[in-house]
């Protein structure tokens, strides 16, 4: 089911982008000079779809750094909590080779 519906969504939406590529391949002037409009000093000649998917790709990069920075609390405390149970499980491996060691030991009788 999951798979039909991938299709289902999945090839109309191809279909629209891969139009929209096609009906927009004219070039458009990417300026990043905002005070020289007649010669600006940074400027790019691209198609629009390119201008449009390199959009989304910087959204979809600062979003997942954004994301990786936001959970930054949650990996230190799983990292705290791995190191803490370690040093418990150190802590009981110790207490049970001692209480066998006590239990080896032959019982003295007064």
């Amino acid at each position: 089911m999951r798979r039909f519906l991938n299709w289902v969504i999945g090839l109309p939406l191809a279909i629209i982008v891969i139009a929209f590529c096609v009906a927009n391949r004219q070039a458009v002037s990417v300026s990043f000079d905002p005070f020289s409009t007649s010669s600006p000093w940074a400027t790019m000649d691209m198609p629009l779809w390119a201008l449009f998917f390199t959009g989304i790709f910087c959204g979809l990069i600062t979003g997942w750094i954004a994301c990786w920075f936001g959970q930054g609390k949650w990996r230190r405390a799983s990292r705290e909590t791995r190191l803490e149970l370690k040093r418990q499980q150190e802590e009981v491996s110790r207490l049970r080779r001692d209480v066998e060691a006590q239990a080896s030991l032959p019982a003295e009788h007064p």
